[in-house]
């Protein structure tokens, strides 16, 4: 009988084409279907709870895998497949789920952080956009506010994806202050491709003061990606949480091996 397990890790996705496999690039999926289909010498496929892009990080991916055979006696999987992986992925713990669990589609919340730093800093140049310019975090904070009131944001998708619905609901969106890094924190039910990026990078445009939280108002309801700000770069962003029901597990929620 088949048996459905969720995996939880991490990965540095600099050198990454994002998750999902690609013609033109190494994914973070590849790196993790080899390694896992070496250990059970049979081809695994992985489903994860969403496709990040690339050079995006994750501290918090949760995919689904299928095993049609148990593994041996004694054997540490979690241990295995570490050793395996490159130092830029992690797995943290297995899970044992219902056979029907669903990594993307049973998943109710996600939790994204974009990071910048506003003085050159030798330590977080790679995981952070730097700013050059002085940015008013409250006016910032007031504009992502108004992303509650809403659902459709295509105006922060990116064109020509072949989603069904642009309709999110954003539950947290907020700018805090970590020493000298500043953390957007954005939490919703689903996001749509390059929604954090372009939301966080209209956002820059309403700290500058070059856009009023009212035309940030104006920006979403127009539902016209060329309104919006730029996109900021991959590099300051993170997946850190993916919630799911209480009734997809079967296992106990710590365990570290199958």
């Amino acid at each position: 009988m088949k048996q459905r397990y969720f995996i939880y890790f991490s990965y540095n996705g600099a050198r990454y084409c994002g998750w999902q496999m690609q013609p033109n690039g190494i994914s973070v999926q590849e790196v993790m279907q080899k390694a896992i289909s070496t250990i059970l010498r049979t081809n695994i496929e992985m489903t994860a709870a969403g496709r990040t892009d690339a050079g995006v990080h994750a501290r918090c991916m949760v995919a689904h895998v299928d095993l049609e055979h148990e593994l041996p006696a004694g054997i540490d999987f979690v241990s295995k497949l570490n050793s395996l992986l490159p130092n830029d992925i992690a797995v943290e713990k297995t899970v044992e789920v219902r056979p029907d669990a669903h990594a993307r589609f049973d998943a109710f919340s996600r939790r994204y952080e974009y990071h910048v730093v506003l003085n050159k800093n030798v330590f977080s140049h790679e995981f952070a956009m730097r700013i050059f310019h002085p940015l008013d975090f409250e006016r910032m904070n007031r504009a992502a506010e108004l992303l509650y009131q809403y659902t459709d944001f295509t105006s922060f998708s990116k064109l020509h994806t072949d989603v069904k619905t642009n309709n999110c609901k954003i539950t947290y969106a907020r700018w805090t202050q970590d020493n000298d890094k500043w953390i957007f924190t954005i939490e919703a039910d689903r996001f749509l491709r390059n929604m954090v990026r372009a939301i966080v990078g209209t956002l820059l445009e309403v700290g500058r003061g070059k856009m009023t939280p009212d035309e940030f108002r104006q920006v979403i309801e127009a539902r016209n990606r060329c309104d919006a700000g730029t996109s900021v770069p991959a590099k300051g962003l993170f997946l850190v949480n993916v919630e799911y029901p209480e009734d997809v597990f079967t296992g106990q929620r710590g365990s570290s091996e199958f």
